[in-house]
């Protein structure tokens, strides 16, 4: 009994204390909204739209120990600016460059990936994941190449 009577004062004690009657809207700040109206307004732009001069590029055959790279161009036909968050190459030996800044609508970008043979051979395919802010949220280039291992 005594049990009962202290969990129902005890219940009581947190009804009356989390029911304040203080005005909830007093707590906004202006800032806030206005950085959250700022923020819609960008959104009901749209999805940035990456389209890509090339998905994939092949070096064709190239020595064991070479370094050897290319250019991905990228155009935002979207009308959201473009974020890349991160580039990561599907090994350490494929290694991305990519723009930090945002990419207009309309605008172009490169995306540079320099690729080191070293300890590669025959044929091999790498990628490159792109983290953004499209529709998909991952853009994905593909580098191929034949690595010739000297003879010895």
């Amino acid at each position: 009994m005594k049990k009962i009577i202290l969990l129902t004062v005890l219940m009581s004690a947190f009804i009356v204390t989390s029911c304040k009657k203080d005005n909830a809207s007093a707590k906004i700040l202006k800032e806030n909204v206005e950085t959250a109206a700022e923020r819609d307004a960008v959104i009901s732009l749209g999805s940035p739209i990456i389209e890509w001069d090339k998905v994939e590029y092949d070096f064709g055959n190239i020595k064991q120990g070479d370094k050897v790279e290319t250019t991905f161009n990228l155009t935002n036909i979207g009308k959201g600016d473009l974020v890349i968050t991160k580039a990561i190459g599907s090994c350490g030996c494929t290694v991305p460059d990519y723009p930090k800044e945002a990419v207009k609508p309309g605008e172009s970008a490169e995306i540079k990936v320099v690729f080191n043979s070293n300890g590669k051979k025959n044929k091999t395919t790498n990628t490159v994941t792109l983290t953004t802010n499209t529709e998909k949220g991952n853009e994905i280039v593909r580098i191929k190449a034949f690595v010739e291992v000297p003879e010895k």
